[in-house]
């Protein structure tokens, strides 16, 4: 086959041939001219017959294999290497395991063409839950695809794990506050031009869980908008994973290795979340009551409430401070400011004083760096809701806290 393919399928895998196949198998099937698509397999080191399982498809599909050497948990580096094959101006990344309709890939095509502005498509994933699979194999091996949709596509146990978000957003994640965080890599595509303007996936990131929020969060920060496409859907196949209290560590580490790259609250909250192994999708919800307040309060100076612990501490005490405002005291002496507003931070900054952006959940300083703590009443409106978080991180890093300013 010869020409420019319009889209390339980058499948990444390990010791799933089977799944593989079925995955490829369906591929053929679809209604986009065999010429027009490509299909990468990115094979994260398995020791199976994922090899013969591709050679097999190479009369029926346009498709390369990538294998890497088995060095652990690598999907993100083993999809970068896919992308980096590719050779389509849009990539789409596909699960191994995830079977997808008929019109899957001329789906993806019509979504792009129909966004006025470069796009993301995050492709709907019926089945999709890691957490309570859905054993559907017995419909697989007797039904089509479409056939298994048209009897399950409306029991709320069948869809996608992210259907109630989507639902309460009307189907629209430009409504949210984090537009980016419910993006999963079993199904989505994008402009092979954007994925390596913002360099991929980030490849420190091993274990699962984590880069493909933070691919999504570039994506968003470069300034693509994000489409839900229900046409373009897959069908989750069930399989073997790890407990999920094992995910959900690896899940933690690699968003605190994001929020340790890229300062963002966002990441910050998302840790709080993950790492006390609270509920997943409240993420958004909560980042946007702590954006309310971070507004409510952008204006408030408590330079009186850090004179009066540095007075307390005396002129030599290491002081970090948590919501220090834009302006500190003129005794402030020996002290870290961290403040979730950037402008209070640049102002800060610009005065010559060392300073994070935190809001003191999770930040990078070091365990028992400081004498003194600091939580100020800029903080008084996420109180209620995080104190023990603060609290935790706070005491981690100085000998004392001091809440005074929250009252």
């Amino acid at each position: 086959m010869t020409g420019v393919p319009r889209i390339s399928v980058v499948v990444p895998t390990y010791n799933r041939s089977e799944l593989l196949a079925r995955t490829l198998r369906q591929l053929t099937r679809q209604t986009l001219p065999r010429d027009a698509f490509e299909v990468i397999v990115a094979d994260d080191g398995s020791s199976d017959d994922t090899r013969q399982v591709v050679d097999s498809f190479a009369d029926r599909l346009r498709i390369a294999y990538h294998f890497q050497d088995d060095l652990g948990f690598r999907a993100g580096t083993a999809r970068n290497a896919g992308a980096r094959l590719a050779s389509a101006p849009l990539l789409c990344f596909l699960d191994t395991g995830a079977i997808p309709g008929d019109d899957f890939l001329r789906r993806h095509l019509a979504e792009h063409e129909e966004a006025a502005r470069p796009t993301i498509v995050v492709g709907y994933a019926y089945g999709y839950d890691p957490e309570h699979p859905v054993h559907a194999l017995d419909r697989m091996s007797r039904m089509s695809p479409e056939e298994i949709v048209d009897e399950l596509g409306d029991d709320p146990g069948f869809r996608d794990i992210r259907h109630p978000h989507f639902d309460a957003c009307g189907f629209d994640l430009h409504r949210r506050s984090l537009p980016w965080n419910l993006l999963f890599t079993i199904n989505c595509s994008m402009a092979a031009a954007d994925f390596h303007a913002v360099g991929g996936f980030n490849e420190d990131l091993t274990g699962w869980g984590g880069e493909d929020l933070e691919l999504g969060y570039l994506l968003h920060r470069h300034g693509l908008r994000f489409r839900i496409s229900r046409a373009a859907w897959v069908i989750e196949s069930p399989h073997g994973r790890p407990e999920i209290s094992t995910l959900l560590d690896t899940f933690r580490d690699n968003v605190e290795r994001s929020l340790r790259r890229y300062p963002d609250s966002a990441f910050e909250v998302g840790w709080a979340l993950i790492g006390m192994n609270r509920p997943f999708f409240t993420w958004n919800d909560e980042y946007r009551t702590f954006a309310l307040w971070r507004e409510k309060v952008q204006d408030v100076t408590v330079a009186d409430e850090i004179a009066a612990a540095r007075r307390a501490a005396g002129p030599d005490a290491r002081i970090v401070v948590f919501g220090a405002g834009a302006a500190l005291p003129p005794d402030a002496g020996p002290l870290v400011a961290l403040d979730f507003d950037r402008a209070a931070v640049a102002a800060l900054t610009r005065d010559g004083h060392p300073t994070t952006y935190a809001i003191g959940l999770r930040t990078p300083l070091a365990a028992g760096s400081a004498d003194l703590v600091v939580i100020t009443s800029r903080l008084a409106g996420l109180w209620e809701r995080w104190h023990r978080d603060l609290l935790a991180e706070a005491h981690r890093i100085g000998a004392a806290v001091s809440t005074e300013g929250i009252g």
